[in-house]
């Protein structure tokens, strides 16, 4: 039987801090829970990663939060959810939520003749992840697929309405806008601030589909049905690998509150991952 009440916290992270997004509609959706986010700073972006770089870095980062004594785990980054979320179901004990088949659901949902877009990382388009998640639920489907790299470092500098980030967007979106769908998953955690300029270019009868928002609703659907949902107050940590300079204005922004408790998990004198066995003993021997 499953039990009726957990008070563990969720666990979430991402290659930086653009998953605060997703912890931000968690907030939304499950007020009561606790969460505990980890963004690896030092070491992203991740999008520009192999895809056993990715799974690496996952697997470390998910082996810091197993050890927080987390109920779940959400992979915010699409990247990451892209590349390593087989091997993570596999090696952890406990739920494992992507983003990558809650947008697709979505997507499908809101798009009767399958006209779907996709908007992502470099990673996350060349993975095809999303392409294969929505054929496997509506094998019809006609797809387009884009990548934009210049969304994060537009958004990271605040640039949300610029007239360059509006520049580089029409031209992102120009076939996307010409492809007549009827959704488009906004395949990156950091692009939901950019949500209202995408909607202006693509018009009002493209659905946006945030795929982090997406997973947080997937995320308290499995609690309930696991009977895993906490009571009473949140208590809420943030851990990062590196800090930012302008951490706090952009954490903020991306949170849309103030931020809780933020623990720098410095690499260099703490060895706060735990590498694969497999490469632990190749490494010494």
């Amino acid at each position: 039987m499953p039990a009726t009440h957990d008070p563990r916290p969720i666990g979430v992270f991402d290659s930086g801090l653009g998953g605060l997004t997703t912890v931000r509609e968690l907030f939304r959706v499950l007020p009561h829970e606790s969460v505990i986010y980890f963004g690896d700073t030092a070491r992203l972006p991740y999008g520009t990663k192999s895809r056993d770089t990715v799974t690496r870095f996952s697997l470390e980062i998910a082996a810091f939060l197993v050890r927080q004594n987390i109920k779940c785990l959400v992979v915010a980054c699409n990247t990451s959810s892209s590349y390593a979320l087989d091997e993570l179901t596999r090696r952890l004990e406990l739920p494992v939520v992507g983003v990558i088949e809650p947008a697709a659901r979505a997507a499908v949902a809101a798009s009767p003749r399958g006209r779907i877009g996709i908007i992502g990382t470099l990673a996350t388009v060349r993975s095809e992840a999303y392409p294969q998640a929505i054929h496997r639920l509506m094998p019809g489907a006609a797809v387009i697929s884009r990548a934009c790299p210049m969304f994060v470092p537009l958004i990271e500098e605040g640039w949300m309405d610029h007239a360059v980030t509006r520049t580089v967007a029409s031209e992102y979106l120009l076939e996307l806008i010409n492809g007549r769908l009827e959704s488009l998953i906004l395949g990156c955690t950091h692009y939901p601030l950019i949500a209202p300029l995408v909607h202006e270019l693509m018009g009002p009868v493209v659905r946006l589909i945030d795929s982090g928002a997406e997973a947080a609703r997937a995320t308290a659907q499995l609690l309930r049905e696991r009977g895993q949902l906490a009571g009473g107050a949140p208590q809420h940590h943030f851990f990062l690998s590196d800090e930012r300079i302008n951490f706090a204005g952009i954490a903020q922004a991306f949170l849309g509150r103030q931020l809780p408790p933020t623990t720098i998990v410095d690499q260099t004198d703490l060895p706060w991952f735990e590498r694969p066995q497999s490469e632990a003993r190749g490494a010494a021997s």
